[in-house]
Formats: structure tokens, C-alpha cells, sequence
């Protein structure tokens, strides 16, 4: 009988210890930071309840017309799949310089989206139009392309240059990339540090460029970015989710000055 007992216990040990491997990532609190990382400098830029910190990228625009939050989420409305036909753009208020930024995002299926930085705004001054039905006050800039891979058409005809984690239309991912499906939530990094920029996704480093070097200027140069004065130049920039048109919900947004 105590052999029995024993072992009863031993069994309950192990399902516990697998059940926390299993699921103790998925109940770990949102929009949280821990002691360890408020240490080492990170920020919140997302409390969980609340779009303090946040703006629309058209100041006319209340975010809460679009976007609404959600279990936790900063979520997009969705629209018809065109860009700012959901909830508009939506952008930090803070500028950031160097830094090491961290989110989780989840997306429709076939949806698109993507965060942009070092982007130029043009609310007040219209420039060169960039996709149709543009009328040039859009954000331009660099864009960590956000998007469903299987499913959306951009992604599908064009291929990895226009593929989540891409530096999109300028470099694509490596081989190293691993994206989970459309619905469940991925985690995402971006890092810039002098002219030096990286972009991460599910604890892999798929995209790393210099500011200003040959490659990327050859790489401007080739796309539709070319006529653009000024594109990719270093300064300091907001952080913004893209509004593609589809629904799309991001939570745990946090970032660390470098």
C-alpha cells in the first residue's frame, strides 16, 4: 500500500511539473513586466486597459473609433482588407532612438499588417503615392511586415520579401524562420542600435541590416521606396501598427532603450 501511495505521488508530481511546461506560458500575466526586466529598463507602451501612450496617426481620429481593447489586446476592427479602412494607424505618442522592442501579435486569417518605424509622416504634406488608391498622407518608412503567409495575397504572389518578418519589399527573412499560424499569437522583436537593425520573431534573428550601407541602398534603390526623399535615414521615430484592413489583436507590447 505505501508503494502504492508513493508512486500516486510521484505520478502527481510529473503531470503537475508537465502541465506548468505545457501551460504555464499561456497563463503567465499580460501586459505585465517582471522585477528582472523593470531593472533592466524596460517599459510598458501598453497597460492592457487603457490607449495611454497611444495615438492615431491622423490626429483628427480617436483611436477608440477603430481599435478597441480586448482580453488584454489592442485590437484592430476589421475593414476591407485596404489599408485604414479599419481602425486608422495608430502610433506611439513617445519617440524612440536605439532600442529593443518586444510584442505578440495574433492575425486573421489571410490578413496583413505590419509595424512600422523610421517612417515619415505626412498628415500635412502629401508626397509620393505608394500603393493604389494612396493619396500621399500616409506613414512611408520601414516596415516590419506582419501578414499571413498561407493565405494573403501579397504574401502568396510576391513571396518572402513581402513575408512576415521581412523588411518589407527590401530584405526577407532568412531560413531560420519559424511563423505559427494565423489565429495564434507569435512573438516579435524589433532592434535598432546605432545604424545597425534586426528584426526577431518567435526567439529567432530572421532579418539583420546596416543604415546607409551599399546593400540596402541598392536594395532602395530597386523598389518603389526610390523617389522617396530622406527613406530609411536614422532619427528618431514613433512605433506604429499598421491598420491593413484586418483584424488583428497585440498584447505585451514592451520596450527597452539601448
Amino acid at each position: 500500500m505505501k508503494k502504492s501511495i508513493h508512486l500516486s505521488g510521484k505520478i502527481a508530481i510529473l503531470a503537475f511539473l508537465l502541465f506548468t511546461a505545457f501551460y504555464g506560458q499561456a497563463q503567465a500575466p499580460l501586459n505585465m513586466l517582471s522585477a528582472s526586466e523593470k531593472e533592466a529598463g524596460w517599459k510598458l507602451l501598453f497597460d492592457g486597459k487603457t490607449f495611454s501612450g497611444w495615438r492615431s496617426y491622423f490626429e483628427n481620429m480617436e483611436p477608440s473609433k477603430g481599435w478597441s481593447i480586448e482580453a488584454g489586446c489592442l485590437k484592430n476592427s476589421k475593414g476591407t482588407g485596404r489599408p485604414r479602412t479599419g481602425g486608422g494607424d495608430l502610433m506611439t505618442i513617445e519617440l524612440f532612438n536605439d532600442f529593443d522592442f518586444r510584442f505578440e501579435w495574433s492575425i486573421e486569417q489571410g490578413g496583413n499588417s505590419g509595424i512600422y518605424y523610421l517612417f515619415q509622416e505626412r498628415q500635412n504634406k502629401p508626397g509620393i503615392l505608394m500603393y493604389n488608391g494612396d493619396d500621399g498622407t500616409g506613414p512611408v518608412g520601414f516596415e516590419y511586415q506582419l501578414v499571413d503567409d498561407e493565405r494573403n495575397p501579397d504574401a502568396v504572389q510576391n513571396g518572402p520579401i513581402r513575408s512576415t518578418g521581412a523588411l518589407y519589399s527590401l530584405i526577407p527573412p532568412n531560413n531560420s524562420k519559424k511563423l505559427k499560424p494565423a489565429g495564434e499569437f507569435n512573438e516579435s522583436r524589433i532592434i535598432i542600435k546605432g545604424n545597425h537593425v534586426e528584426h526577431w520573431l518567435n526567439g529567432t534573428k530572421i532579418v539583420s541590416y546596416e543604415l546607409n550601407s551599399p546593400a540596402l541602398l541598392d536594395a532602395i534603390a530597386k523598389s518603389k521606396y526610390k523617389d522617396v526623399p530622406g527613406y530609411g535615414l536614422k532619427a528618431k521615430t514613433h512605433i506604429l501598427l499598421q491598420d491593413h484592413g484586418n483584424e488583428i489583436r497585440f498584447r505585451n507590447l514592451k520596450i527597452r532603450n539601448l
